[in-house]
């Protein structure tokens, strides 16, 4: 005789707003709503110690400021951040929306200080200081934290290893959203609903119908709960798309890195101190084209089309002391030949590549820190490669987000193809960032995308509950 199942949970309660998400969205939209006065309940598919979305890797927001402060010592302007979404976004993004993101960064650190979170000051030089960007003290993960314990002091009721499941574009009130918990469905209503669930980085499947076999070889940096399962059943009934289907923030990573949640301390850096061959052991782009901070977005996408979609970043021991250390160990050898070897590449290509390159120095002369003569050059900071012992880092795409979303309305209401608002449907964070961002990136704005749209998306859900509008 086969063991009787236990009973089916009892229906919850209907709550005033239901957050779906466990990021810096999600919370701020909790925290948001419940101090407008509504009831909330947060639900979330990472148990609690892998709660926090990407906001878990990251370290600043990007933030406007009027006057210097203890924070900025210097101005950032909101139409200056305005201006720098407009020049990123390539006019592909929702100018109300980046003016509302803008204006409404400057209250973050006030709030979000409110609320528990801590900054890193200046003053103490542990991190690099930016005009545009404040650093978390002790990183998202300690950002979080905050947030979710002070989310649980003002009775938001929160449950983690809880997966919401794809819901309706147009429902009846209250909504009723099917959940997964603990191998069974639940159900949840809510009088509305913020969508605080990210993107779909880590659903190879959906990202295979733009990039085909690379999916698969694509390292998730963050999250990897962010299947974007919900984002597609909504676009499917008709809910207005914002950016590009299967366009992507990548990075170049170690491919070493776990499949996912390796974060930002995987990344690869050190391209313009060295060479970068693919499986064929041979060059296929200018490592001094790009030295700024997009040069690792440059060589994400850049390893993605090659071989296998990997690549290997050589550096000489000179070039070694010019770069920021690895977590991981570099492959190393006393020659060329022998490094090859350890990499799997062919001994006399790379041999012939690294002495093509150093030729082609030689040839541009002393001082000029560009090759002559070879394809592709090298347009800055060349140097013959020469000094042992030589090492290598093994590179792979590693996916931050996607940029494929939900478009939204300056209030987080959800829009539908025909531009009306979904009046008890919210959503904020990158589930919503190509509204904004369209394909483009601008450093440390996803997190404030979170934080602003969240306690947006938060504050009206609870006015709607409490007015019908």
């Amino acid at each position: 005789m086969s063991p009787s199942l236990p009973p089916p949970p009892p229906p919850w309660p209907v709550d005033d707003v239901l957050v779906i998400g466990g990021g810096i969205a999600a919370f701020c939209a909790a925290i948001a709503a419940r101090e407008a006065g509504a009831g909330v309940r947060l639900v979330d598919a990472a148990p609690a110690y892998l709660r926090g979305g990407n906001a878990r890797h990251s370290r600043n927001l990007r933030l406007a400021h009027a006057e210097p402060s203890r924070l900025f010592p210097c101005r950032y302007p909101s139409d200056e951040f305005e201006h720098e979404l407009c020049a990123a976004n390539d006019g592909q993004g929702d100018a109300a929306l980046a003016r509302r993101l803008a204006e409404g960064s400057a209250g973050l650190p006030g709030w979000l200080a409110a609320q528990g979170v801590q900054f890193e000051e200046p003053a103490r030089g542990t991190l690099p200081w930016s005009r545009r960007t404040a650093f978390f003290l002790g990183g998202g993960k300690a950002a979080i934290n905050a947030l979710a314990a002070r989310a649980e002091r003002l009775g938001v009721t929160i449950h983690q290893d809880t997966e919401a499941l794809p819901i309706e574009l147009d429902g009846p009130s209250p909504r009723r959203i099917p959940l997964h918990h603990a191998g069974r469905t639940l159900e949840a209503r809510a009088r509305a609903v913020c969508l605080c669930c990210g993107g779909y980085q880590a659903n190879p499947g959906w990202l295979a119908e733009t990039w085909g076999e690379a999916a698969a070889d694509l390292v998730v940096r963050g999250t990897p709960f962010a299947d974007g399962e919900i984002l597609r059943a909504l676009l499917a009934q008709g809910a207005a798309p914002a950016g590009e289907p299967g366009a992507c923030h990548l990075v170049a990573v170690d491919a070493r890195s776990p499949v996912a949640d390796g974060g930002i301390v995987t990344r690869v850096d050190g391209m313009p101190w060295g060479l970068v061959v693919d499986r064929t052991a041979r060059r296929f782009h200018d490592e001094g084209a790009e030295i700024s901070p997009r040069r690792y977005s440059a060589w994400g996408r850049l390893v993605a089309r090659r071989p296998e979609h990997r690549a290997f970043l050589i550096l000489d021991a000179e070039g070694r002391a010019h770069t920021t250390p690895s977590i991981y160990p570099p492959i190393e050898a006393d020659t060329i030949a022998g490094l090859a070897a350890a990499l799997g590449l062919d001994p006399a290509v790379l041999t012939a590549t690294f002495t093509d390159f150093n030729r082609a120095v030689q040839r541009a002369g002393t001082g000029a820190e560009c090759t002559e003569g070879l394809t592709p050059p090298k347009s800055r900071l060349a140097r013959p490669l020469t000094k042992p012992p030589f090492a290598a880092y093994p590179m792979a795409p590693g996916i931050t987000g996607t940029s494929h979303g939900l478009r939204v309305d300056p209030r987080a209401r959800v829009l539908r193809n025909d531009g009306r608002a979904c009046p008890d449907l919210f959503a904020a964070g990158a589930i919503m960032a190509p509204a904004i961002l369209g394909t483009g990136y601008l450093a440390g704005t996803g997190l404030t995308i979170g934080a602003v749209f969240g306690r947006i998306a938060g504050a009206e859900a609870a006015h709607y509950v409490r007015t019908g509008r």
